[in-house]
């Protein structure tokens, strides 16, 4: 609730944006190469001064200082507006495990990095202040972090590693990349006895189950668009409670940092309603996963779509072609960047939901891997909610950039349901069957591992190997019914 407990009064922003209106946006940039650099950057002072304008005359008591750890949750510390200047000049410290969201392993260690070693140092991102609509007492900013040892970009921050990616990317090719992420997710309520449900039935694009929403479903719009997102048109999926919110391609850090803030709006809002707002990939059996799509292409700076052509094969051209090729060929590394938690491959065994379970591309074909969603434009559907879309979006990259620079070939886009066509006794290529085969096959592939060097890649394989293993040595609900009673 905002100040003397009223809805607060946040303008929304201007809406109805268009890819061109994405191009004129600048493109991305590296973040200055030390930590001293940083502190002193052109305008930066001028910036801050603007910005401490803004919390007086707005009455922001409150700044969220916030970075991105390595499983997508948003870390940081919370600002007396007071204080805000001298911390948005010198940054703030926290320890290198918040990286790994300060979880330690089965055998008591901190993941990543010990108790005893240094300090990381966040810098905020000034461009990215934002004032919560849910209460203008409260600010958010994002964070680029620092090594304090080193001084240089600390290679364990998600956020500022894309940065890096998409500089990369785009400075080779002199192209833009733009991208989409459909995030899918459910609103659940607990019963007396703690148990999560959704709060609608599995009806797929049923306008009484959006209905049943409509209040939470329009605080959400309205948070959005209060915080930047260009929100446009989303659906009830088939799952209870699955709503699926769509806003308009950007700039991938953009991009990232609104599924970021997306999730933070949902998390408000069922705060609010007194509901959950729930990113597991797969809640339910018998029902639709909850994923998420990303949709991408590629455009020069006039806005022509270098993905496109007419007369190719899906309309595709040879560029869009070889791009796809890189992602199928590395499709079994990013599935475990794409769907890093044991629950996500519930969703690959859970048949007849469309899930993306094989190696394959095709036109229009919601039963492949790769979709070409229309001239041009890809969605790749080996992403669930519990991605951290930075590292997704990174990944995405390099194995595109690969594709393009080997001029692979996908072969032919597959015509007909994939699991028809796995009756009938075609062979097709399946995708690692858990979390412990998604992570062999990550640490196989050197390349995607290149989208999160050093430290980063270190941090995710000591993180989601625990996972893996803690799953491996838990009794489950589903093995006491099936085995207690069992005579040898």
């Amino acid at each position: 609730m905002g100040r003397a407990g009223k809805e607060p009064a946040v303008p929304a922003k201007e809406m109805g944006g268009t890819v061109e209106t994405v191009l004129k946006t600048p493109k991305t940039e590296l973040p200055p190469a030390t930590l001293e650099e940083a502190r002193n950057q052109p305008g930066r002072a001028e910036k801050i001064q603007e910005i401490v304008k803004r919390i007086e005359d707005e009455g922001i008591k409150y700044i969220f200082f916030q970075q991105i750890s390595i499983t997508g949750r948003v870390m940081g510390k919370g600002v007396v507006a007071s204080f805000f200047p001298q911390v948005a000049e010198k940054g703030y410290q926290l320890v290198y495990g918040a990286v790994a969201d300060l979880f330690t392993d089965k055998a008591g260690n901190y993941i990543g990095f010990p108790p005893h070693d240094s300090e990381l140092a966040a810098i905020a991102d000034l461009d990215t202040f934002e004032v919560l609509p849910w209460d203008t007492s409260v600010a958010r900013v994002f964070c680029d972090c620092y090594d304090t040892e080193t001084g240089e970009r600390f290679d364990a921050d998600p956020r500022q590693n894309l940065k890096r990616v998409v500089t990369e990317f785009e400075e080779k090719l002199g192209l833009n990349f733009v991208i989409g992420i459909e995030p899918e997710m459910m609103w659940m309520r607990r019963d007396e006895e703690g148990n999560a449900e959704g709060v609608t039935k599995p009806y797929c694009y049923h306008i009484h189950m959006f209905e049943e929403l409509r209040p939470v479903l329009l605080d959400v719009v309205d948070y959005g668009q209060k915080l930047g997102l260009d929100m446009s048109y989303g659906d009830h999926e088939d799952a209870p409670g699955q709503l699926e919110l769509n806003f308009r391609f950007d700039r991938p850090v953009t991009t990232a940092d609104n599924i970021s803030t997306y999730r933070q709006i949902c998390a408000a809002v069922a705060r609010k309603h007194g509901l959950l707002a729930s990113f597991m990939p797969k809640p339910f059996t018998g029902v639709s996963a909850n994923g998420h799509h990303h949709h991408f292409t590629l455009m020069d700076d006039k806005g022509n779509n270098v993905f496109h052509d007419p007369d190719g094969v899906a309309e595709l051209s040879d560029e869009g072609r070889h791009f796809l090729g890189g992602m199928l060929d590395h499709f079994g590394a990013l599935m475990c960047v794409g769907n890093p938690t044991v629950n996500s491959y519930c969703r690959m065994w859970d048949f007849g939901y469309w899930a993306p379970v094989y190696k394959n591309w095709g036109w229009q074909n919601r039963t492949c891997t790769v979709r070409v969603a229309a001239s041009g434009r890809f969605e790749y559907r080996g992403v669930d909610s519990s991605c951290n879309p930075y590292l997704t979006i990174a990944s995405l990259l390099k194995a595109g950039l690969d594709g393009l620079e080997r001029k692979v070939d996908p072969g032919p886009p597959q015509e007909g349901n994939t699991y028809d066509l796995l009756e009938q006794g075609v062979e097709i290529e399946r995708v690692p069957e858990s979390l412990g085969a998604a992570l062999e096959a990550l640490d196989k592939d050197d390349l995607i591992k290149e989208a999160m060097p050093g430290r980063l890649y270190e941090v995710f394989k000591h993180y989601k190997r625990d996972e893996w293993e803690r799953y491996l040595a838990a009794v489950t609900d589903w093995e006491r019914e099936h085995y207690l009673e069992v005579l040898p």
